[in-house]
């Protein structure tokens, strides 16, 4: 969904999560490679996500604010471990240049093995930021 673009916060540091849950998956839109591409890079640095898949342009219909919307996005599939995903979320919503991004997260019922243990190894990497709304 496309909106004004903000200013992005910055991180807060607080404790790892208690242990690895599960594989989870975040989909989120983007106005352009671009703006996917920094944003992954930062989930990546801030070991919230594994992996970012950007996906090539594609057409948005949308409805937004009482309004229609027919807009060229890049979709990116996030990955992740379920014990990150709400701090990812949020963290995604922080540094996302879209007011109101259609960030929507979910855990993975099925993966592989090796899969799981790659995604869980986010868990136990130090140091660990959580992001959270900057207090004062």
């Amino acid at each position: 969904m496309a909106g004004a673009a903000r200013e992005p916060r910055g991180p807060r540091e607080l404790g790892p999560p208690a242990g690895p849950v599960g594989p989870a998956l975040i989909w989120c839109p983007f106005a352009s490679e671009d703006d996917a591409a920094l944003i992954a890079a930062a989930l990546l640095d801030e070991r919230l996500i594994a992996c970012a898949n950007i996906l090539p342009v594609m057409r948005s219909l949308f409805a937004w604010n009482g309004q229609r919307g027919d807009e060229r996005e890049v979709g990116v599939l996030f990955k992740t471990d379920a014990a990150l995903l709400d701090a990812a979320i949020a963290r995604l919503a922080q540094l996302h240049p879209y007011d109101e991004p259609a960030a929507i997260g979910w855990r993975a019922d099925a993966a592989t093995q090796g899969t799981r243990a790659w995604l869980g190894d986010l868990v136990h990497a130090e140091p660990h930021l959580i992001h959270a709304e900057p207090q004062g």
